[in-house]
């Protein structure tokens, strides 16, 4: 296959052993929801809240039929909507991960995604489990209306809880991060982790630069464009991820 930045041809065995990183330019492919847990966790781990599903409740049609979306999102990633919530060990800690995935409706956040966030946060408090979510999503799912952008509101609230029980939640902002999920819990972490060339925005670059009538500079909402202006704490190459996050947890949970 063919590395969409340097263009140079990888066999995919070597890639997948390098994580589906560019072993040329270290260009970050995507990567599903499940590959993410079995990254992050050491050996295997328990999914729950798998058996949510969208129910339609806007019976909305597009150029599709949400439903036909919806039947074809299941099909080609084994999941019932655009994320998958687990618990397991992550550098022997127990660990509550939820990482999104962009094959279902582009990792878009309805109802679904909003709940099982905001289920995991609460299990994440209830058992004092720290709380990873890997974020890679279009943002809101505009086929359930003003009923996912309520789930900005949702999560938001069940991550202030879990602030205020002193439990480490850390955000992991994946290529790409848009709309309504940077618009909430993504940018809520105590630590806010990109991994490198990330496009992490609202509005996207295209309708930015059509809305103020001017060219963007370069790399703007790339990862490494908000860490230098302190909207990340660090850019993280994904071979270094897990170590990273483990390291983290350490400095926000271990005694001195």
């Amino acid at each position: 296959m063919k590395c969409g930045s340097c263009k140079e041809l990888l066999y995919r065995k070597d890639l997948v052993k390098n994580l589906s990183v560019c072993l040329k330019c270290s260009y970050h492919f995507r990567i599903s929801a499940r590959q993410r847990l079995e990254l992050l966790f050491d050996d295997g781990w328990e999914e729950f809240d798998q058996g949510l599903a969208s129910t339609d409740p806007l019976q909305f049609t597009d150029t599709k039929r949400y439903a036909d979306r919806l039947a074809w999102g299941r099909k080609t990633t084994n999941s019932l909507d655009a994320i998958v919530s687990a618990v397991g060990r992550m550098g022997g800690r127990t660990a509550i991960i939820a990482a999104m995935e962009y094959g279902f409706i582009g990792g878009s956040m309805g109802v679904v995604v909003g709940e099982k966030v905001t289920r995991a946060a609460e299990r994440a408090r209830r058992e004092g489990h720290p709380l990873v979510v890997v974020s890679c999503s279009g943002g809101a799912r505009m086929m359930e209306g003003a009923l996912s952008l309520m789930q900005m509101a949702k999560i938001s609230a069940a991550l202030a809880r879990l602030d205020e029980a002193a439990v480490p939640f850390l955000s992991v902002l994946t290529d790409p991060t848009t709309g309504g999920v940077t618009a909430s819990f993504a940018m809520l972490g105590d630590l806010n982790i990109g991994e490198p060339g990330a496009l992490i925005g609202f509005a996207g670059p295209r309708v930015i630069e059509q809305t103020i009538r001017q060219k963007l500079p370069a790399g703007f909402q790339r990862s490494e464009f908000l860490l230098e202006h302190g909207m990340l704490d660090m850019v993280v190459d994904r071979r270094e991820l897990k170590s990273t996050l483990v390291r983290c947890l350490g400095l926000l949970l271990d005694k001195a």
